[in-house]
């Protein structure tokens, strides 16, 4: 009975303190692919991805009845840095809805406009925010119902101390007159923010319609690049798009922790059995996620010393007895960086491999059945031979012809075509190159019978039947990759080669490998597929995930530099195409392959009989 009626005065207390109106909520989820492509149509950043922000203690002052539900401590504000433009989770701040909605849109124009990050807050955000309304002057209206709303659920400055005061009358003065021209020592347009005078002084209220300072510390970038880490897609497929700060740390010193006193004779000599389900240490805690999620921030060290997952972690990857076999010394290739915006020349080395265990094999009877029907669905696409008409010589007559050069004769003309019909061959003057990502997070399981790795498997093997049917000419590759000096390119099938048992066995050893520098193996396929006598060039590419490494990869670095790649293979008049079993694929694949230049599988065993139908439809472009 307390619980309910607690309850009770929680949910009451909390909806009288105000200050949210969850009725009138909206989520960052159903309006995130909408402030996406607003942020980037407005002149944003477009390596910007969008995401959740984390709520964070304010420390400003609240109303008394927001102190007494305890609410109102907390509050998740938009913020901008180098890799990310993250926005509140939810916003409930105002009762209509549509004004709820108005304020992420107005964020994202916020930050597009942000054209001076490195200032002081105060003074960016009346800059940003002149910028916006002077570009985007459609934008007034849609402020102005922002800020009068916003203000109507600020605490008045006639509550405050004076100091607090001043603060409160200059942020309502700059929110009201953004679009004005103000003289001030800080520049034209702005004016400053009066300090604090007190030690008791409180900060003053968040201002929802602006950005604040971005954190100098990134998390998750902590890693040792000589230190292993867990595999690529290893973690929990229940992900959720939330955020926490982060902060590095000293390892605790517990060499000398206290000792803990007991009395030897209070241990049992004997305990009834329990029937208990008893945890092992390799066992992953339940409520860890949720723990987690609680913190306010997450502390992260680095200790040197050897942990279980990290041994796990290097007991699942391949040794060097069961590596494939180098066909040669390597290939240097550059990388882009995009913090310099220069090429690295030479600093990836991409070895081509071989598999050395592979036997020829016959195509799995599973596959038979699909295979043979995808075969006679190819088959009208093999080149036939054609007429000619009006030759000079072949093997038949044209009748129309000899007619028509009749009459001319007749008519005092001289004949301008020939009398005969001869056969053409017609022949598709085209040459793919699929590029199969075989990274260690293909080994996950999607199905109780299948993993990533066995649906690209079949997907190789289907579309090797359904392109011999063809007569096309194609390539098929894969790679993985553990840093930038040891990017495996494994090769199935090259153009040269005919698809026999020894490229079917090839395939059937594929098997997951490292991670998935996408940059280098992209540049690497486009100079084998370039070299390739054809007027046509695809590039295909398979993947489960984004560019990832153990170095700075896995941040907005791969995604650039496989920006840079993708770019480079259209220069030299080839068309990449990726493919993607990867369900947030939607919010980086369009800046590395252009709206129309990718596909997401959403269901990963489609993949293998969708897989040969795509590469028909973008053939017959």
């Amino acid at each position: 009975m307390e619980e309910f009626v607690g309850k009770l005065w929680h949910n009451w207390v909390t909806k009288t303190a105000g200050g949210h109106y969850p009725d009138a909520a909206v989520k960052l989820a159903d309006v995130e692919k909408t402030v996406g492509i607003l942020f980037r149509a407005l002149g944003g950043d477009p390596g910007l991805k969008v995401a959740a922000a984390t709520g964070e203690v304010h420390g400003a002052r609240r109303k008394w009845l927001q102190r007494v539900a305890g609410s109102g401590e907390k509050q998740a504000l938009a913020r901008r840095d180098a890799e990310t433009l993250r926005l509140p989770p939810e916003i409930t701040a105002f009762p209509e809805k549509s004004l709820n909605r108005d304020l992420y849109l107005w964020l994202a124009a916020l930050a597009a406009s942000d054209v001076a990050p490195n200032t002081p807050w105060f003074i960016r955000n009346q800059r940003a925010t002149q910028a916006a309304l002077a570009t985007f002057p459609g934008l007034r209206p849609r402020y102005e119902r922002l800020v009068a709303a916003h203000l109507a659920g600020r605490i008045a400055p006639e509550q405050l101390q004076p100091d607090e005061a001043a603060q409160e009358l200059a942020i309502r003065q700059a929110l009201r007159q953004a679009a004005t021209t103000l003289e001030s020592a800080a520049g034209p347009g702005v004016v400053g923010l009066p300090p604090l005078n007190s030690r008791k002084s409180r900060p003053p209220q968040p201002v929802l319609l602006w950005l604040i300072a971005a954190e100098t510390m990134t998390a998750g970038k902590l890693a040792d690049p000589n230190e292993h880490l867990p595999p690529e897609g290893s973690g929990s497929g229940e992900t959720e798009k939330q955020a926490h700060k982060a902060e590095q740390v000293e390892t605790p010193d517990n060499q000398a922790p206290m000792l803990m006193m007991f009395r030897a004779e209070s241990l049992p000599t004997w305990a009834e059995y329990v029937k208990v389900n008893r945890a092992y240490d390799d066992d992953e805690d339940p409520n860890a996620k949720n723990v987690a999620n609680d913190l306010d921030k997450l502390s992260l060290t680095r200790d040197g010393k050897t942990a279980v997952s990290r041994v796990k972690f290097d007991l699942d990857l391949p040794s060097a007895a069961e590596d494939d076999t180098p066909i040669g010394p390597g290939i240097a290739l550059p990388e882009w960086d995009y913090r310099k915006s220069v090429m690295l020349e030479k600093h990836c080395r991409v070895q081509p491999m071989v598999a050395h265990d592979a036997v020829p094999a016959d195509l799995p009877e599973a596959l038979a059945a699909t295979a043979k029907k995808l075969r006679g669905q190819f088959a009208a696409l093999t080149p036939q031979r054609r007429w000619l008409k009006a030759q000079q010589d072949g093997a038949e007559l044209d009748v129309d012809a000899c007619v028509r050069n009749h009459a001319d004769r007749h008519s005092g003309h001289t004949p301008e075509s020939g009398g005969y019909l001869a056969q053409a061959r017609c022949e598709r003057d085209l040459a793919c190159l699929l590029l199969a990502d075989l990274s260690m997070s293909t080994d996950a399981w999607i199905s109780d019978t299948h993993r990533i790795v066995d649906v690209i498997r079949d997907s190789l093997l289907l579309f090797s039947e359904a392109l011999s049917a063809t007569g096309d000419r194609f390539g098929i590759y894969g790679f993985s990759s553990l840093r930038r000096q040891n990017i495996r390119f494994h090769l199935l099938k090259d153009f040269n080669g005919r698809y026999n048992a020894a490229a079917r066995g090839r395939i059937l050893a594929i098997k997951p490998g490292f991670y998935t520098r996408m940059g280098a193996a992209i540049r690497q396929a486009a100079n084998i597929l370039y070299e390739q006598p054809a007027s046509r060039r695809l590039l295909l590419i398979i993947t489960d995930g984004k560019p990832n490494d153990l170095d700075l990869y896995d941040s907005r670095y791969g995604i650039e530099d496989t920006r840079m790649a993708v770019f480079e293979a259209r220069r030299m008049g080839l068309t990449p195409f990726c493919v993607t079993i990867d369900r947030e694929a939607g919010a980086y694949l369009p800046y590395l392959f252009g709206p129309a230049g990718f596909c997401v599988i959403r269901k990963p065993e489609e993949l293998p009989r969708r897989l040969p139908m795509l590469y028909a439809q973008l053939t017959q472009q």
